[in-house]
């Protein structure tokens, strides 16, 4: 009986060291997006398969947006203004860990190319990509205060889900032959590294155009600065610019 209740009482240790380790709280002013707007939808690519890489990052345990208090808020207020034109913002990544961005360069330089990868950047090879400012080994999401996002037409629409082995055109083609995607047509993909997705490209319709001005708007309404290689990334300019390392764990 001695030895069954120890048993027990190990087994009870492991179980709350366990709850523990996924209830650490947040460092600093980092929260959960859902914990401010569970209205914004989230897609954070990074958790899975649907990226350049191809899989998980490194320090994503979860498909969670983290970001500073400050940023949530902000983002909050987008939404707000966008909820009378019955649009909403979608995540495609928010705070991301120091340790994936070192993921991210290994990968870049281990001179592998797959057909799936230059989905993403289907005109140059990987290893240029940190050259051309595509990549950067220090990043802005380590800090919290960026983000990657779209525009998404409310309802969302339903979309097939996205298979990794699937012959997908590249992020240049038309969105109906893309990975899959729910949110508006800005005339190329998410991650696209291509002269397409510089977010001031003439190479888009005008449609396109138009819902790219509308995102970038009502983000810099309320302080977002958008990157110019980058229809989708934002950052909100202010103090700290601490790059963190704590994993994306579950709200």
């Amino acid at each position: 009986m001695k030895a069954a209740r120890i048993a027990v009482a190990g087994c009870l240790l492991a179980f709350a060291s366990g709850v523990d380790a996924l209830a650490q709280p947040l460092p600093a002013d980092f929260v959960y997006l859902r914990d401010v707007d569970p209205s914004i939808v989230q897609d954070i690519r990074y958790a899975g398969h649907n990226n350049f890489v191809g899989r998980p990052l490194q320090g994503y345990q979860a498909g969670e947006c983290i970001v500073t208090r400050r940023v949530a808020n902000a983002l909050a207020a987008v939404q707000r203004d966008l909820a009378s034109r019955r649009l909403s913002l979608k995540m495609y990544d928010c705070y991301r860990p120091q340790r994936a961005v070192e993921d991210i360069y290994r990968w870049a330089q281990d001179g592998h190319e797959t057909a799936a990868q230059h989905r993403y950047n289907p005109k140059m090879s990987k290893a240029d990509l940190f050259r051309l400012g595509y990549i950067a080994r220090h990043s802005g999401h380590s800090t919290g205060k960026a983000v990657d996002l779209t525009l998404i037409a409310l309802p969302e629409p339903k979309v097939a889900r996205f298979e990794p082995h699937a012959a997908y055109a590249d992020c240049t083609g038309p969105q109906r032959l893309r990975a899959p995607d729910s949110g508006v047509d800005m005339g190329a993909g998410y991650d696209c590294s291509d002269d397409k997705a510089h977010t001031a490209s003439r190479a888009i319709s005008l449609a396109q155009r138009k819902w790219r001005e509308t995102l970038v708007s009502a983000m810099a309404r309320h302080g977002f600065v958008n990157y110019r290689l980058e229809w989708w990334h934002f950052s909100l300019p202010g103090p700290n610019n601490t790059a963190f390392d704590f994993p994306v764990t579950r709200r």
